[in-house]
């Protein structure tokens, strides 16, 4: 019974922040970005997300290794990997159009808003994957 319980509430616990992320991201939209709270706050919520999602898919894959499933905990192993290399390019980005703006590059405002708009796309595609394609794996 744990070994079809475990992986569906694993994948109920990781699209939970995916789908937070979802519904509070897109209103920081109107933010100006033009002073460094705003890049701070948007930086730090993109942080937070991403450090709870590689936390829950590397607690979801232990756990499903542990009880026998070694597809779900495979695919949970990919979604850490995938995540920990966004956060770093997102994260890292974010830091560089901070400082950017700080020094009042009239670009910077644009790129970061649309790096903003990507890292929010990309959450949608993971979402969409890990629902379709964990809950196919954990049946």
């Amino acid at each position: 019974m744990l070994s079809k319980a475990f992986p569906l509430l694993s994948t109920v616990a990781l699209l939970f922040p995916m789908g937070v992320f979802m519904l509070a991201s897109p209103p920081l939209l109107i933010l100006k970005y033009d002073t460094p709270a705003d890049g701070r706050f948007v930086r730090g919520l993109f942080n937070v997300y991403y450090i709870g999602v590689i936390t829950i898919a590397a607690v979801g894959a232990a756990g499903c290794a542990l009880v026998g499933r070694g597809a779900v905990a495979l695919a949970m192993g990919g979604v850490v990997v995938f995540v920990f290399g966004i956060r770093r390019w997102v994260i890292s980005s974010m830091d560089e159009l901070r400082g950017a703006i700080a020094r009042g590059d009239a670009m910077a405002v644009p790129r970061f808003r649309r790096l903003h708009i990507a890292g929010m796309i990309l959450n949608v595609v993971q979402f969409a994957i890990v629902a379709w394609g964990m809950t196919r794996l954990a049946t």
